[in-house]
């Protein structure tokens, strides 16, 4: 959250001026989304703030049965959470609009749209959830697939691609039916969200992203899941560690290989070998922290993380809605040339990073946690 929250910390934007510096393309590259296959570090972050939804849910649910609730009282609450955030998610999509926008590709409307049905698959064992991450990574593939190739002559300047981004979005051969807002699940949402009432018709996403994201999106959240059950399950520390470090490897591996002959790893519609990809590096990650936290006992160090972790939610709303009134206000009251200079860009990043993480540790201190 604290790396969303930074915007990059300005790197690509300084990486602008320095055009044949390495060391700035690679900061840029890690500070920036890719612009269709492939991706660094920034492009990690959704994949880790889903797959750790999955990892929660296990020692969510273990909390509400301690306190007595029922199946359905828990399928109650998991169906009003999953409203509220896919309420979130458009409110935030409207926020510049002038009147509702219902767009439902912000990260909070597909953990919501995903999140009932991660529900039903917790507790079921690892081999039902297993079935069901192969079944849903399998037909996420097939229907990309029996969707027809785009033609030659596709119009894709007019559904929101950019003359410049052709020759990154355009793919060869199979892997067209993965071009961007010319496949299975752009075609869907030119029906979908034209049922809703827009300022003008839905013509395509300009970053390509789509509502149906959210089914192989479910790949992540139920790795999650698995690995979320396995840590809360009994056995030994390192014994886990070790698992970890296998699931994430081979996750890892297979997303590299259907990356390479099945589908393209695309984080924009999250192909099921980008879900893969992903997936097994942020277990990797996690593995590493259990490995520095758990094992080591370094735990310290966490403190500034553990404070924006327990108000996860309140810093994405804050960065969605407050960082250009930071800014002003700074601007304001430190002078209106503060974040001037070639490296200006950086400064007003890392000075709106620090308010929002002082806002959650002024909230931390107060016990004030923003849940759903």
């Amino acid at each position: 959250m604290l790396f969303m929250a930074s915007a990059g910390f300005g790197f690509p934007q300084v990486a602008a001026q320095f055009p044949d510096s390495g060391v700035w393309k690679f900061l840029a590259f890690h500070t920036s989304h890719a612009v269709w296959v492939g991706g660094g570090a920034w492009d990690m972050i959704q994949p880790a703030f889903m797959f750790m939804v999955g990892v929660a849910m296990p020692y969510s649910l273990a909390r509400r049965i301690r306190d007595g609730q029922p199946w359905s009282r828990q399928l109650l609450h998991i169906l009003w959470r999953s409203l509220v955030l896919v309420a979130l998610a458009v409110f935030l999509a409207s926020k510049s609009a002038k009147q509702t926008s219902f767009i439902f590709t912000n990260v909070l409307g597909q953990i919501g749209l995903g999140y009932s049905f991660l529900f039903l698959l917790a507790g079921r064992g690892w081999r039902l959830q297993l079935g069901a991450l192969l079944a849903i990574a399998a037909l996420s593939w097939a229907a990309f697939v029996q969707h027809p190739l785009p033609p030659p002559d596709f119009p894709y300047t007019q559904v929101g691609v950019k003359a410049a981004e052709l020759p990154e979005v355009l793919l060869p051969g199979f892997f067209a039916h993965w071009n961007k807002n010319a496949n299975f699940a752009s075609h869907f949402d030119l029906w979908f969200l034209n049922l809703f009432p827009t300022e003008r018709p839905f013509t395509g996403n300009p970053g390509g992203y789509t509502t149906l994201n959210f089914v192989p999106a479910l790949l992540t959240m139920l790795l999650g899941l698995i690995v979320g059950e396995r840590l809360r399950g009994d056995g030994d520390q390192r014994a886990k560690l070790l698992w970890m470090l296998k699931v994430g490897a081979a996750s890892l591996l297979t997303g590299l290989l259907l990356g390479a002959i099945a589908c393209p790893l695309v984080k924009r519609i999250w192909t099921p070998s980008w879900a893969l990809y992903s997936g097994g590096i942020v277990t990797l990650v996690l593995a590493a922290l259990f490995w520095i936290v758990e094992l080591q006992g370094w735990k310290k160090w966490t403190a500034p993380f553990v404070i924006v972790g327990m108000n996860s939610i309140a810093i994405y709303l804050m960065d969605q809605l407050l960082p250009a009134w930071i800014v002003t206000t700074l601007k304001i009251h430190l002078g209106p040339e503060i974040f001037s200079g070639p490296f200006g860009i950086v400064g007003q990043r890392c000075a709106v990073l620090l308010v929002l993480w002082l806002i959650c540790w002024w909230m931390y201190r107060r016990k004030i946690f923003l849940r759903i």
